[in-house]
């Protein structure tokens, strides 16, 4: 912060001329006519308080640096404001008008504190942010215009008065207009609330002609469903005794007559079920009995199902993976195999050679389930039509292949039953990938299972950062973001979620979606920041809306907008939770000029670079040093980086700290496996191009955390 001019109270002329020159050096900052005026009128006020009350004062005029703004301190050494809390409460009156200038004062700023003690004075701080667009002044630029308000002599009082009169013409003649405005828009919204009330009694009329209309609809499929199947149990079951033979042989003829009646039977039966299950769920009738399962017993149940649907010498391979470390799931264990059989027998039908793949994951406290296939994929325009009843996309496939149309909008709405959702991604000839994503626990159950755990095992060499975003498909993206890197994500997808996350663990930073469905994430980060456990935790908001300065206002330390990419999200991560820490680098390599290279490379970063000429050396330095990062090479005399890296993972000191692979060797698949698991990059010293290194670098030393500033800005 920056003092630019001072003047003292002694006089009635000092109040006006402390007016005159807030306008002035406001003026000089950038700030437009009506933030003169704003302040001029602020610092007046409190400034005639001062004199009136505290027989003088003092005002400083001041320029903070980031974010900038333009900074008044206005000090006094009367006695002090005894109904302070009652004044900024807009709860005191007096005869005098006392306490309507510091209340009307604080409206006019943007930071607004005083300070007041008995027999010890008053100090008011306001302030007012300079534009984003105004460049950075310097310190030369400030002595410049110290130097202007000095060399100026106080303007006649009466010049300000008749400035402080047009001033006021002005806002009065705003204000009729503004007044003229408000009378011909309540007209038209009188009339047009005629309009609404008229609109909505016929849309009350529509809807519930259309209510009945769904509800004669759904009690139709509903009976008809079950009457078409006893017929058709029946006809399926003659034709399995028939071709069983059971009654006498059959001819050649008769056998494929039989056989494609109980074909048509089967397919008139699989049309029912789904309209059955469909009507079901649009009643609101259809029933979820959760329980506790494993979807490695899910997938088991799933592999056995799923292969008959194969054709007999396909050239399509059904691939089931193995779930990885994905605890128990309480929930409809049916309608989520439902849901996979519909997805897989979809794939399956347009899919000509290749594969389909089952698999899942685990992002917070949802099981994402995929389906990925090598088929014909879906245009863009059809992506979401194809999740309408009864709707099938014209293709050479289709006429081969058989269907109802009504698998996948039964599937989404299972999911949304179930608390999930479903979605698709597709390329047209390349293939499709249909993903549901199913809460670990059912969001409805009035009872939950002891066994399920809402935050999976804490990484101990990796910072925890607690995601709260009610987007699957965005969550999925975060993961991929903070993969590879010193963070792990711990996801939640409601401000429950979240709240229990914090009772469980301190994360490094809290990354907060504003738009939460049906929730206000506002409240949570009042809450996080008026909880003295919680309110160091640095909160980085990332949303679709661009309200920064209402973010900023309410304590959040940091604001990205959707969508957002990996090398930003990073770098405001490690900006927000190093906070200006010093950042060390130690390079353990036996090539003084691959040293003095990555010391050039560096050199206009924030970094403090380490040297170690060996092995030993580097794991003593690491020992006490405790850089922020170590840069490792693997070939080296007497102790090799490969036993550097697995002594370093031993040390309980040592193990935490992040490893960038730096080398020419040329690794084997199993090797560069191995050594991936214990690193967050391995990087080729034989990179040919200079910028392609300097990226690649770049890339893993964020990976690492750290803030690399001016450096990373001229590279990127």
């Amino acid at each position: 912060m920056t003092i630019v001019f001072t003047i003292e109270i002694h006089y009635e002329q000092d109040v006006v001329q402390a007016r005159q020159r807030t306008r002035e050096i406001a003026e000089q900052l950038g700030l437009d006519t009506q933030d003169q005026a704003r302040l001029a009128t602020a610092v007046s006020e409190i400034a005639r308080n001062a004199f009136q009350y505290a027989k003088g004062g003092r005002v400083e005029f001041c320029v903070e640096r980031e974010p900038q703004a333009f900074l008044i301190r206005i000090q006094d050494w009367g006695g002090g404001i005894p109904d302070l809390a009652d004044v900024l409460a807009g709860r005191y009156t007096s005869s005098t008008g006392m306490g309507l200038g510091i209340v009307g004062t604080r409206r006019l700023m943007d930071f607004f504190e005083i300070e007041s003690l008995p027999g010890q004075g008053t100090t008011v701080v306001m302030s007012k942010r300079l534009s984003k667009r105004t460049p950075t002044f310097t310190d030369s630029q400030l002595q410049q215009i110290r130097e202007t308000m000095i060399g100026r002599s106080p303007q006649n009082p009466y010049e300000e008065i008749q400035r402080q009169n047009q001033e006021l013409l002005r806002a009065m003649a705003e204000l009729r207009k503004r007044e003229e405005e408000l009378t011909h828009l309540n007209r038209e919204l009188e009339d047009t609330n005629r309009g609404v009330i008229a609109l909505y009694a016929e849309l009350d009329e529509k809807a519930s002609s259309l209510q009945q209309a769904n509800e004669l609809k759904t009690r139709f499929l509903s009976n008809m469903s079950h009457e078409f199947r006893t017929p058709l149990n029946s006809i399926l079951s003659l034709s399995r005794i028939l071709l069983a033979r059971m009654d006498g042989d059959l001819t050649t003829e008769q056998e494929k007559q039989v056989t494609f009646i109980q074909k048509a039977a089967s397919g008139l039966s699989e049309l029912v079920n789904d309209l059955l299950d469909l009507a079901k769920v649009e009643a609101g009738k259809i029933e979820v009995r959760p329980s506790s399962f494993e979807v490695s017993d899910l997938f088991a149940t799933l592999r056995g199902m799923l292969r008959p649907l194969l054709v007999q010498g396909s050239s399509v391979a059904l691939i089931v993976g193995e779930p990885d470390t994905i605890p128990p799931l309480y929930t409809d264990e049916g309608k989520v195999a439902q849901i996979l059989r519909n997805f897989v027998s979809n794939a399956l039908k347009f899919t000509e050679q290749g594969e389909v793949r089952v698999s899942a994951m685990q992002i917070g406290y949802t099981v994402i389930f995929s389906v990925s296939d090598t088929g014909i994929g879906i245009a863009p325009a059809d992506q979401e039509r194809i999740f309408e009843d009864f709707v099938q996309i014209e293709s050479p496939l289709q006429k081969q292949v058989k269907g109802t149309g009504l698998g996948l909008p039964l599937s989404r709405q299972l999911a949304q039953l179930l608390g999930g959702s479903v979605s698709l991604t597709s390329d047209l000839g390349q293939g499709s990938t249909f993903m549901v994503s199913i809460p670990i626990a059912y969001p409805h159950a009035t009872e939950f299972p002891t066994l399920l755990q809402p935050i999976t095992s804490l990484e101990p060499t990796r910072l925890p950062i607690l995601v709260v975003e009610d987007h699957p498909e965005t969550l999925f993206i975060y993961e991929k973001h903070l993969q590879e890197s010193i963070y792990q994500l711990i996801a939640t997808r409601t401000l429950a979620q979240a709240r229990l996350a914090l009772q469980q663990l301190r994360p490094a930073a809290i990354m907060l979606d504003i738009m939460l469905e049906g929730e206000n994430g506002w409240t949570f980060l009042r809450e996080i920041k008026a909880d003295e456990r919680t309110r160091t935790i640095p909160v980085l908001i990332i949303t679709i809306i661009d309200n920064e300065k209402q973010a900023l206002a309410l304590g959040a330390n940091g604001f990205l907008i959707k969508p957002v990419d990996r090398l930003p999200l990073l770098n405001k991560l490690n900006e927000l939770i190093n906070q200006n820490k010093p950042q060390k680098i130690l390079l353990i390599d036996d090539d003084p000029a691959y040293q003095y290279l990555i010391k050039k490379l560096l050199a206009n970063t924030p970094l403090s670079i380490l040297e170690a000429g060996n092995g030993q050396e580097g794991l003593n330095l690491a020992q006490c040093q405790q850089p922020n990062v170590i840069l490792l090479d693997l070939e080296m005399p007497e102790i090799s980086g490969f036993d550097v890296l697995k002594q370093l993972k031993n040390n309980s000191v040592t193990q935490s700290i992040p490893v960038i692979i730096h080398s020419s060797v040329q690794l084997d698949a199993e090797v560069h496996k191995r050594l991936a698991e214990q690193s967050i990059a391995i990087l080729s010293k034989e990179t040919g191009s200079q910028t392609a290194a300097i990226t690649q670098l770049q890339d893993a030393l964020v990976k690492a955390g750290l803030v690399l500033g001016a450096w990373e800005e001229s590279n990127v």
